[in-house]
């Protein structure tokens, strides 16, 4: 008897219990794989700037489309998801993944903007299904009292692969385009503009057909492993019970305002710093194309101590309440931001990479206090937190107009404000929950 109750107790404290930890090895190579697509892709805000000589406006539609995909796909996800099951969810969210990257091939020799737009829609309306089901998939696989650190150790594996991703961006795609500056591509005669053009849309191909491939072996190994079902497939679909539920829930509506803040300032700061590094490198006397190399590297930086500090803040989860250690990052954001504005040069640009320290531990932790005990709403409350990622489609090219019409270190007005929205809401959720009365016999 004594041997089992101890065995209960492990159990109970265990982060991710033995008879998950396949399941939760290859849902957390995911968490790596949309990693990957998101920082491969931030950086071609500029390089497609650069290729089709169009404003930072109109270049930032790629965050609207990608992370439009994202909100456009979130709630048809949950309700798939409910219906079926999380494996099924992150199947077809691979085999969509897949097609989008796959659709480069085409977008590539028709030589238009827009079909890569339309590339990174269908590319992220599959990370829509992979993040609605792999978030609670992982909640699910352990006990409730170790959920949130459980997810954070899942995340804390995303920005790995978002490293992967800047470094291919860097040394596959940035490195190898043409180093013209749009305007300087203006002044070509049309039929040398266009084989540049098309050359340059070859480099910007390759990784993500590859990418593709690498997710189609992905999808072969979840389709043949057997994974828990815990509970994931409800044939009962009270859709009006489960909203009303969550909406009357102030710390799931909090969460997902807090995260389409959080999700606009990191697509807000990663997208833009290869402008401020640009910027800040030109005026020290570089030419356009050796200063957008060497901005490149500020992102990898950004990424590498976002990486480690997920680590570092997952463990400090151990000590100090989610809610608490989320408002005192959202703070310390708001602090590097100021020299950003008001400093510039060198010392802005490293705050700006210093804002990734902050915030590494946002997105999961924010997920987790949203989806604390609202047991099997989850599956949908899921939803509205992926959608929230709308914020990363809403911001930039917002951004990317303030910057043509007002002023590039100002701009980060816009990631200041988002920071204040979650320091509110990290200020409100501070304090744990009272535990739910129990029912009377």
């Amino acid at each position: 008897m004594a041997e089992s109750s101890v065995a209960d107790t492990q159990n109970q404290t265990e982060v991710v219990p033995k008879s998950y930890l396949v399941a939760f090895i290859l849902t957390t190579f995911c968490f790596a794989l949309w990693g990957f697509a998101n920082d491969i892709t931030n950086p071609l805000v500029e390089a497609f700037g650069r290729i089709f000589n169009q404003s930072n406006f109109v270049s930032s539609f790629v965050q609207f489309a990608f992370y439009g995909g994202y909100c456009f796909m979130a709630l048809p996800a949950a309700l798939f998801i409910k219906k079926f099951s999380y494996k099924t969810g992150l199947l077809v969210g691979l085999a969509l993944y897949a097609l989008g990257g796959l659709a480069f091939i085409p977008a590539a020799s028709v030589g238009e903007f827009m079909p890569f737009l339309i590339a990174f829609f269908v590319m992220t309306c599959g990370l829509s299904f992979l993040e609605t089901s792999a978030n609670p998939y992982i909640l699910s696989m352990g006990p409730e009292s170790t959920a949130t650190q459980r997810l954070n150790l899942a995340q804390s594996f995303n920005p790995l692969g978002s490293i992967v991703g800047i470094l291919t961006a860097k040394y596959a795609i940035l490195s190898n385009i043409n180093p013209l500056d749009g305007p300087e591509r203006a002044e070509l005669p049309a039929e040398q503009f266009d084989a540049m053009k098309f050359s340059d849309l070859a480099i910007v191909r390759g990784p993500y057909v590859a990418i593709g491939l690498v997710i189609v072996t992905m999808f072969i190994l979840i389709l043949v492993k057997k994974m828990p079902r815990n509970h994931d497939a409800d044939g009962s679909l009270d859709i009006g019970g489960t909203l009303s539920r969550l909406f009357a829930n102030s710390r799931y509506v909090g969460g997902v305002i807090a995260q389409a803040f959080y999700v606009g300032a990191q697509i807000m700061c990663w997208t833009f710093t290869a402008q401020y590094g640009k910027a800040v490198f030109m005026d020290e006397g570089m030419s356009a194309g050796e200063a957008a190399a060497a901005a490149s590297s500020f992102t990898l930086y950004s990424m590498v101590l976002f990486a480690v500090a997920r680590f570092v803040c997952t463990f400090l989860l151990k000590y100090v309440r989610p809610g608490a250690l989320l408002m005192v990052l959202a703070l310390g954001a708001i602090g590097l931001l100021l020299p950003v504005m008001f400093v510039g040069g060198q010392v802005g640009l490293w705050a700006l990479v210093g804002v990734s320290g902050c915030m590494s531990l946002m997105f999961p932790t924010i997920y987790g206090i949203a989806l604390d005990r609202v047991g099997d709403d989850a599956k949908l409350g899921a939803a509205g937190l992926v959608m929230a990622i709308a914020g990363g489609s809403i911001m930039p090219p917002l951004q990317g107009y303030l910057i043509d019409s007002w002023s590039l270190n100002l701009s980060f007005v816009l990631p200041v404000i988002c920071f204040i929205v979650i320091a509110i809401y990290g200020l409100s959720t501070a304090k744990p929950q009272p535990e739910p009365t129990p029912a009377v016999a």
